[in-house]
């Protein structure tokens, strides 16, 4: 599997000048800052299914959970031509396993929500609309992560979804195992999964032990890990985390260290230092007294792509 982390991305975003209007809506941070850790996958629905660039603007009219994309002027329906280009583009990606991606938000084609739809003649446009190609993404591929760029400002959805992200590669990693990966990558996230949704931990043992034998299993864990990964890693989920890891040092520390990790621990709790400070003295007591179930943690042990990401994520600036 290839190193860097493959990700779909709006080709607009990237600079490239593949807009309505002949321009393009560079963004600096996902070009050059996330750029630098992952292997953008580029896609423009509009101008791969043929269109020029500058072109006719479009728009979804209609029902608003099947609308239909047509240009504003002429009303011409070029729903269809999407929907081909798009079948075959999806089996394409099928082969690139991607780990997220990034769409355009408020395109008629690649927003993720909030997109207009305008009714017909006379009716007023409703915000609740997906873009046609995004709504084909999502539904081929309901388990990969993927964000908007303008949500990604924020700092706290741009760390939940580099963390699926994460979770995502290091799940495709594990299932070149086989069967029995599953219960190797479960092993490994538990900390991971306490920090997000630990009341999902009780269902995930089960279907991480079942999966050896059954498939459907294998999937079901999947679909509920990705549930449990998108709740937000609060400050008191990630203390329980913390605690339930320095206990299983107790016996192994010595006062001063033990000392030195709960003061980490509280002064995290109460915002006067970063979730890293604990988790790096967690990580490096773990291999200091040969802790290998702790020490394989993926919460405690990112490798340095990962520790790059996280602490990109954990910015408190993007573009």
């Amino acid at each position: 599997m290839e190193h860097r982390i493959k990700l779909g991305i709006s080709r607009c975003l990237l600079g490239e000048k593949v807009r309505y209007d002949g321009g393009h809506k560079l963004d600096p941070f996902l070009r050059d800052a996330l750029g630098r850790f992952v292997r953008w996958v580029p896609v423009c629905p509009e101008v791969e299914c043929g269109l020029p660039a500058p072109r006719e603007p479009m728009r979804l009219t209609g029902d608003p959970d099947r609308p239909r994309l047509l240009t504003v002027k002429t009303a011409r329906d070029l729903s269809g031509r999407m929907t081909a280009w798009g079948r075959e583009v999806l089996n394409r990606l099928a082969a690139e396993d991607l780990c997220g991606y990034v769409f355009k938000s408020k395109s008629p084609s690649c927003g993720l929500s909030g997109v207009k739809v305008h009714p017909g003649p006379g009716g007023r446009a409703l915000k609740k609309g997906v873009g046609l190609w995004a709504a084909m993404f999502g539904r081929r591929f309901p388990l990969v992560p993927v964000e908007e760029e303008v949500r990604l400002l924020d700092p706290g959805r741009r760390e939940n979804f580099i963390e699926r992200v994460l979770a995502l590669r290091r799940w495709q990693e594990s299932m070149e195992a086989g069967p029995a990966g599953v219960a190797r990558f479960h092993a490994g996230h538990r900390l991971v999964i306490m920090a997000h949704g630990p009341r999902a931990l009780p269902v995930l043992d089960r279907l991480a032990a079942e999966a050896e034998e059954d498939r459907d299993a294998a999937r079901e864990y999947l679909v509920r890990l990705n549930q449990a990964l998108k709740l937000k890693a609060t400050v008191k989920k990630n203390v329980q985390a913390l605690t339930r890891a320095a206990g299983q040092l107790e016996g192994l520390l010595s006062p001063e260290q033990r000392a030195e990790l709960l003061a980490a621990v509280k002064a995290y709790a109460g915002s006067a230092t970063p979730l890293s400070v604990p988790i790096g003295l967690l990580g490096r007591y773990a291999r200091k007294y040969g802790h290998i179930r702790l020490s394989a943690q993926a919460y405690l042990s990112p490798d340095p792509l990962e520790a790059g990401l996280r602490d990109l994520s954990q910015a408190p600036g993007a573009a």
